[in-house]
C-alpha cells in the first residue's frame, strides 16, 4: 500500500466563504499515482470545513443564511469570544464537518454526478491549509 500527502492552501478575502477545491483535490490524486484507495480531506483549522455537495450558488447562499440563523456572527455574545470574535466560526465548522473521505478508483476521485468538494470558511481573511491524505495501491 502506498500513502501520499499534500497540504492545501487558502487566504480568502471574506469572513465566510466556500471554495470549490474538487479540481485541487483530483490533482493530489493524480501525482499520487494511487489507482484504487482512499482520498482524506480535511480542514486543519477548527473555524474552517470540508464538505461535499452539489456546485450550485443558490444552495451555498441558502446555507450561509442557514449557518448564520444557527450561529450567527457576534462579537460578545458567546462564552469562547474572551478576546475573539469567531464564537460562531467554531460552530458552523462542527455543524459543516472537519472531512471528506472520497473513495479513489481508476484513478479519480468516485463521486457522484452532482457531486463536488468544497472548502468552507468561517473565519476567514488569514492563511488555513486543507490536508489531502491519499492511501492505496
Amino acid at each position: 500500500m502506498k500513502s501520499y500527502r499534500k497540504e492545501l492552501w487558502f487566504n480568502t478575502h471574506s469572513r465566510y466563504e466556500f471554495v470549490h477545491i474538487t479540481r485541487e483535490v483530483q490533482e493530489a490524486v493524480r501525482e499520487s499515482g494511487i489507482r484504487e484507495g482512499l482520498c482524506l480531506v480535511n480542514a486543519m483549522h477548527i473555524t474552517a470545513s470540508v464538505f461535499i455537495n452539489d456546485n450550485e450558488s443558490g444552495l451555498h447562499r441558502d446555507y450561509m443564511e442557514w449557518l448564520e440563523k444557527l450561529a450567527p456572527f457576534s462579537e460578545k455574545g458567546y462564552h469562547h469570544n474572551g478576546g475573539e470574535d469567531n464564537g460562531d466560526a467554531h460552530l458552523k465548522r462542527q455543524i459543516m464537518g472537519r472531512e471528506v473521505v472520497i473513495a479513489v478508483t481508476d484513478g479519480k476521485l468516485d463521486l457522484g454526478p452532482w457531486e463536488a468538494v468544497f472548502y468552507g470558511e468561517f473565519d476567514g481573511r488569514r492563511r488555513k491549509r486543507v490536508l489531502v491524505k491519499i492511501i492505496g495501491e
